[in-house]
């Protein structure tokens, strides 16, 4: 299963625990593993507390402090290095359990598609196996 997204700017981290819960919801699996995975190379998927948006932007903000847009070293001719090295920096995916019907993340938490090198259409898979698969 799979859903596309539009991301809104060049840095964003667009909250798709939603997308997600739809396709959980339509699954016959009621326990196993959500697994949400990312395609794209310069782009991420991270769960995080959804709850005050300050978070996210002081995320990326501390993604841009750690790696700057530009940095003399980058020899990558398309110019996004910056956006390869977060995306290794935070992964392509995440697991999260199924109990009951229901992904058991925390209270604050929400799955993040993490843009890096947007505004891009970009695709989220999502597979979901079954407890002791």
């Amino acid at each position: 299963m799979e859903f596309d997204l539009r991301t809104p700017r060049h840095d964003a981290m667009v909250d798709i625990t939603a997308e997600v819960s739809r396709f959980v919801a339509v699954s016959s699996i009621r326990n196993g593993l959500v697994v949400v995975f990312c395609p794209h190379t310069t782009a991420a998927i991270t769960i995080n507390e959804n709850a005050d948006p300050d978070v996210v932007h002081d995320m990326l903000a501390q993604f841009n402090q750690m790696v700057p847009w530009r940095q003399p070293f980058f020899d990558h001719g398309e110019g996004n290095s910056a956006a390869h090295v977060k995306s290794s920096m935070i992964g392509a995916g995440e697991v999260i359990p199924l109990v009951d019907g229901k992904m058991a993340l925390g209270t604050w938490q929400g799955i993040y598609f993490c843009e890096f090198d947007g505004p891009r259409s970009r695709r989220v898979r999502v597979t979901i196996l079954p407890e002791g698969a």
